[in-house]
């Protein structure tokens, strides 16, 4: 029975150990489109410090524990990843956030790591030290898998799975549910209960994207059949005239007008006898007509 029990965790430890190097590879294609575009651009650093820091802790408990080799494997392997992170984000990041990563680096990783380890030397001793570091690995785990609190309401609030990519969050599930059952069959609640937590907000944020994911895809066919009718309206659409061009010759216009209008007036002066008043109305009335013309467009 006591065999089967430790083939079991080994088990869970090594399909944990798994799922974890998966999980650790997740960033990488981040880090492509950073190589390829040569920068950072809006990306944080911060997740790949706390990432190091996790792994730093763990490794200590790992090492206090002494049965407990398949935490200190996957983390080793988490602290290269996640240093590797860390050195390629500082290369291509601006000055700011070069200075932004380093102060947070100084923070958790040399001052907060280095003070856990010296406090917990000298001023602890034996179990007890194990204690201590596994309640902080505890509180330190809860707040880590709190954190994803933010993204779910991000979601809630927007109703858009945009920003919660399915593939990791089975993954960290999936990572949560080993680690689980790891911690339980060693009998150590340190490791067990934080990934409870993790077990249930990935459970919470899969059941989100399958609610939210399909109106999303409902929305774009509504905006497909929106576009598409647009589309058909506009070739329907009549062509609006071309713009034309009318010459008016004003010259042959004030002709015609002196045409049309002279005759009446000599009809009127004839009637009252004045002869020589009608030639000069005449050549008075054609005399200044300009001799050009006028294009308007119409």
């Amino acid at each position: 029975m006591t065999g089967n029990l430790a083939h079991l965790t080994l088990a869970f430890g090594v399909l944990g150990n798994i799922v974890s190097f998966m999980v650790f590879l997740s960033p990488l294609p981040t880090f492509y489109k950073v190589y390829k575009k040569k920068s950072t651009e809006g990306f944080q650093s911060a997740p790949y410090v706390i990432g190091l820091f996790s792994a730093m802790l763990w490794i200590y408990y790992a090492l206090l524990k002494t049965n407990a080799m398949l935490l200190i494997t996957i983390n080793s392997v988490g602290c290269f990843i996640q240093g590797f992170y860390i050195c390629f984000f500082l290369f291509y990041a601006p000055k700011k956030a070069k200075m932004e990563c380093v102060k947070l680096i100084v923070l958790l990783v040399i001052v907060g790591f280095g003070l856990i380890l010296l406090l917990t030397q000298f001023l602890a001793s034996g179990i007890n030290r194990s204690v201590i570091v596994g309640w902080i690995c505890l509180v330190f785990s809860l707040c880590v898998f709190v954190a994803p609190l933010g993204v779910l309401r991000q979601v809630i609030k927007t109703k858009s799975v945009e920003y919660m990519p399915i593939l990791l969050s089975v993954a960290l599930t999936l990572s949560a549910v080993m680690w689980f059952f790891y911690g339980l069959l060693l009998r150590d609640f340190n490791i067990a209960i934080p990934n409870v937590l993790g077990f249930t907000f990935g459970i919470i944020q899969m059941i989100l994207y399958f609610i939210y994911n399909n109106k999303k895809l409902v929305t774009d066919e509504k905006m497909a059949n929106f576009e598409e009718r647009i589309k058909k309206m506009e070739e329907q659409k009549i062509p609006e005239p071309k713009e034309q061009k009318v010459v008016i010759d004003v010259k042959q216009q004030s002709a015609l007008m002196c045409s049309n209008f002279l005759p009446n007036m000599v009809a009127k002066i004839n009637k009252s006898g004045c002869e020589d008043d009608r030639v000069a109305i005449e050549s008075q009335a054609c005399r200044n007509v300009p001799n050009h013309t006028i294009e308007v467009m119409a």
